[in-house]
């Protein structure tokens, strides 16, 4: 049975589409960087071509969905509400850079409604990824002094796998949950998936976050 319109949790779905762009962007990222097995004929441009193409639908996916809730909250707000995002002014920037509209509209949606909270344990997930990375910059140190190249390529790639597909997720989810059973601090779960986003291109911003994270939530709870 296919859901109605106003049955949609569009903030969920907005969420759920942008746990999907760094995984898609990794694909296109490998595609470029012409890292795949080169006895595959064709697999860097078909990974290249999954890349782009699944930028492209997510982009709209996440376009529709700021239009369809960005008026919900505009129609829900009435004339007392401090905030009443323009849903064209959102489109508009989802279609020239999705994941940061994306990010921005929770960021600011948290504000006023907050963020439902889902399991508790996502702070495991954080705390696997930041040993994860710190392994894997050992590990890579190690094999640039030995010169290991395959050792290298193992390392970045399970340390850069785990961040890519975990880390953006774990934080958000994380960070809401904190936000509405810690004491006295109160992450915003937007926030906290923007930084998260940008440390995936600059890898020595991960750790760093990821600590700082798992400091702070463990005085909160």
């Amino acid at each position: 049975m296919i859901p109605r319109v106003d049955d949609i949790d569009w903030a969920r779905l907005i969420e759920r589409l942008l746990y999907l762009f760094p995984p898609v962007i990794g694909v296109g990222l490998i595609g470029i960087l012409r890292d795949a097995d080169p006895g595959v004929p064709g697999l860097e441009r078909g990974l290249l071509l999954v890349g782009s193409f699944g930028y492209t639908l997510l982009t709209i996916g996440i376009t529709a969905a700021l239009v369809v809730d960005a008026r919900r909250v505009r129609a829900q707000g009435g004339a007392s509400s401090h905030w009443k995002p323009s849903p064209w002014l959102n489109a508009v920037f989802a279609l020239v850079w999705a994941p940061a509209a994306g990010v921005f509209y929770l960021f600011r949606r948290h504000r006023r409604f907050g963020t439902k909270p889902g399991w508790s344990g996502w702070w495991v997930v954080i705390a696997i990824s930041l040993v994860t990375t710190l392994l894997g910059a050992v590990a890579a140190g190690v094999a640039v002094l030995l010169v290991l190249p395959g050792l290298f390529m193992t390392a970045v790639g399970l340390a850069g796998a785990i961040a890519f597909g975990t880390f953006p997720i774990a934080i958000h989810q994380d960070a809401a949950y904190v936000c509405t059973y810690g004491n006295g601090w109160r992450p915003n779960p937007g926030f906290y998936l923007g930084v998260a986003f940008v440390s995936l291109f600059v890898p020595p911003l991960q750790p760093i976050v990821a600590g700082y994270y798992l400091t702070r939530r463990r005085k909160a709870l």
